[in-house]
């Protein structure tokens, strides 16, 4: 359904990481946003803890659609460049990888940068418009770090080129840091850089005098060599956003230094501010704190499928709390997640589509709240919360369809389709009642399915099916009975 009301009608406003504020988000042109979002670097699998800011990126780029904006996002790979420290230091993560697994750097690449958009597709994340790895634009990196020593921002040193940070008025942006609790060495991790004239300056090029055994590498004014990694954000938005950003993202961890490394290499190339709109999404964390693949928490889409959950029900998970707030996962709090979806699909499975007319007056009026609501700071759980709005709504079950759908849009929770498979299982649980087995149960259409799978797989002789699918409602806390004739259930 295609919204019907003008974008002016809604103003968006949305916090900028580089103002502590909410503003209302306005873009350089009229009309359009040119959007960047960080990209994964593919040495290995994304966890859950990744694909939240992918999830919310998604959402909120699907929202300014749906508010009336034509959308330029664009996206890097890392494939190339990003050091295990982000303090320029550490072995190259690409490298790592292609230790670990006895493979070239390109083969890992190409692997898990499969992966990765395979996890983007099974949680009904949008592929940005443009998918840009690093090793594709060295030519345009050059270019970028010529231009910055020519303009007296860079130097080189050691064999490699630096930025200057002396050189600019101000250098942090997000945070007010302490000088001496950034000075080089004294954070754990850190080590020194004798080549630096300054202990915030940073790597704008390495060559071959540095980290010998680098795969990757290509010849360059300063010798053979490769970019380091946070020129290549500012070179892929330059090529693809132009020279004036409207909305750039990523996790709260690349805020420093990443991001504000991107903001002083690119605005003193370009000459003039960047990028008016910084978007920050906070950490999925654990009990035991931040999600990481370095600590072996490492919970991928692939794990909660094999633990039986459906992937959308992570995303519907992660739509139930603010983007700016910590999300803490646990097995219990996705199980909370999964019934309440459940149960959100058995009530959607229950409108009728076909007893009327869509009313327009209502879907506009619904979609208006929505946008209201969601424009508020991308507030995810009020989104959420207009579907049971729309649920009890005073209409038919053919306007409440629409507008649902509508709302999925921005949500994409496959609604609909989900609806449409509980229904198809209720026609089959009617006819295999008028059959002779009847289920009798709490009234939930989504466990019935389930049971009357169980039955059909027994009746097949299937028994490992119908034992799976026994655990599969366990796990769910159902209790099953079989009695004569059908099947009963309940919660426990």
């Amino acid at each position: 359904m295609e919204k019907t009301y003008n974008m002016e009608d809604t103003k968006m406003l949305l916090y900028n990481s580089a103002t502590h504020k909410k503003e209302e988000f306005t873009t350089h042109t009229p009309g359009r946003v040119e959007m960047y979002t960080c990209g994964p670097t593919v040495y290995h699998f994304a966890h859950i803890g990744n694909l939240r800011s992918y999830i919310m990126e998604d959402v909120l780029e699907k929202f300014l659609r749906y508010d009336g904006y034509d959308v330029n996002r664009v996206m890097n790979i890392t494939d190339v460049g990003h050091l295990s420290s982000d303090a320029d230091t550490g072995e190259d993560k690409m490298l790592k990888g292609a230790k670990r697994e006895h493979k070239t750097v390109m083969e890992i690449a190409q692997y898990y940068t499969d992966a990765f958009f395979d996890d983007c597709r099974k949680l009904n994340i949008k592929t940005p418009d443009v998918v840009q790895p690093a090793t594709g634009l060295i030519d345009e990196f050059i270019t970028l770090v010529s231009g910055l020593l020519d303009k007296g921002y860079a130097y080189v040193a050691g064999g490699n080129v630096y930025f200057d940070t002396s050189k600019l008025k101000q250098y942090y942006i997000f945070n007010a840091h302490d000088e001496e609790d950034l000075a080089v060495g004294v954070r754990e991790g850190v080590e020194e850089d004798a080549n630096k004239r300054n202990k915030n300056d940073f790597v704008l090029w390495f060559t071959k005098s540095k980290f010998e055994d680098q795969a990757l590498k290509w010849d360059s004014p300063w010798g053979v060599g490769y970019p380091g990694w946070h020129i290549e954000c500012s070179g892929i938005s330059l090529k693809y956003n132009g020279e004036y950003l409207d909305l750039h993202c990523g996790g709260v961890d690349n805020a420093f230094p990443h991001h504000t490394n991107e903001i002083a290499q690119s605005e003193s190339y370009i000459g003039h501010p960047w990028c008016k709109h910084w978007f920050h999404v906070h950490h999925l964390n654990t009990n035991s704190g931040k999600m990481s693949k370095s600590k072996g928490e490492f919970l991928t889409v692939s794990l909660l499928e094999e633990k039986g959950y459906d992937p959308i029900v992570y995303r519907f998970f992660c739509l139930q709390s603010h983007y700016r707030k910590g999300l803490v996962f646990s097995w219990e709090n996705l199980d909370n997640a999964a019934a309440a979806f459940q149960k959100l699909i058995a009530k959607i499975a229950a409108l009728e589509p076909a007893d009327g007319p869509v009313d327009e007056a209502v879907s506009a009026e619904y979609r208006e709240k929505f946008c209201t609501q969601v424009g508020n700071d991308l507030n995810t759980a009020l989104g959420i919360t207009a579907l049971y709005d729309v649920l009890k709504a005073k209409t038919n079950g053919a306007t409440r369809l629409a507008v649902l759908d509508s709302f999925d849009q921005v949500l994409s929770l496959s609604l609909l389709d989900k609806a449409a498979t509980v229904r198809e299982e209720q026609k089959k649980q009617k006819a295999s009642s008028q059959g002779g087995y009847t289920i009798t149960g709490e009234g939930d259409p989504a466990v019935d399915a389930l049971v009357l799978q169980r039955y059909e797989a027994k009746k097949a002789k299937n028994f490992a099916e119908a034992d799976r699918i026994r655990d599969e409602l366990k796990q769910q806390g159902i209790e099953i009975t079989d009695v004569p004739g059908g099947a009963s259930w309940k919660r426990v």
